[in-house]
């Protein structure tokens, strides 16, 4: 980032692998001040950009937890004296997979309050803390599941989907300053995926479909997709549509 240009702070989840970890890193190599919101730390991170990488370890999936940490000054602090505000909702998880008799009721707890409460809940406290900033820009990182149903994925659908109403709503309030966007990214090539291959086709009928994806070398590279998201959450384009797919809007 031009150091003349307005100082951006960014505030990122699930940094710590996978898509997040590349997203990281593509906001500190261009000098963008970043906050990581993880169970883990990213050590390697923390290495190469000691200056620019604040982490907090915290399960997002705990709701209490994350209310009491946003009761703390920690991101009001963070977030001070940036003139362009970042938050990017990557934290996810696909679990429960399978139809309703195999999802444990406390496991759809746990994906709801990670992939739908949490994301919520900081973009509230986000708007909130950043104040006076001129640009506040928010994006969920989404998924295609969120506008189709797929068997065995109910609740990875739904709360996918939560995010997209909840992005087309806040646009609808036209928040002085606010930009968002729950942005569908692609299949990409993580962690995740090789959960998703692992599961039996009892929980999910179309693990065949995943597994010719890897075989034939149609999964994104994780940091070819961070670059694209990364660019389109700073483009001037960003948020006009308040759902997108990075494969159209990139």
């Amino acid at each position: 980032m031009d150091k003349t240009e307005i100082p951006m702070k960014a505030i990122l989840t699930g940094h710590s692998r996978g898509l997040g970890a590349a997203i990281a890193a593509e906001l500190l190599k261009r000098d963008i001040e970043m906050l990581g919101l993880a169970r883990r730390s990213n050590p390697d991170l923390a290495r190469q950009f000691p200056g620019l990488l604040q982490e907090v370890q915290i399960d997002l999936a705990d709701t209490a937890a994350l209310e009491r940490w946003l009761g703390e000054d920690v991101l009001q602090r963070f977030i001070a004296g940036g003139g362009t505000v970042l938050l990017i909702n990557n934290a996810g998880t696909v679990q429960p997979v399978g139809p309703l008799p195999l999802q444990a009721p406390a496991a759809v707890a746990q994906a709801i309050g990670l992939n739908v409460a949490a994301p919520m809940m900081l973009a509230s406290a986000v708007a909130t803390a950043a104040g006076s900033a001129s640009d506040i820009r928010i994006l969920h990182v989404s998924s295609g599941a969120g506008r189709s149903a797929y068997a065995g994925w109910s609740v990875y659908c739904a709360t996918k989907a939560a995010l997209d109403v909840h992005a087309r709503s806040v646009a609808l309030d036209h928040t002085r300053g606010v930009r968002i966007c729950s942005l569908a990214p692609g299949i990409i090539d993580t962690d995740m995926q090789a959960e998703i291959r692992a599961t039996s086709l009892e929980q999910f009928p179309m693990r065949e479909r995943f597994e010719t994806l890897k075989r034939d070398g149609q999964l994104v590279n994780p940091h070819d997709c961070a670059k694209q998201l990364v660019d389109y959450l700073l483009s001037p384009n960003f948020g006009n549509e308040p759902v997108a797919d990075l494969r159209v809007s990139a």
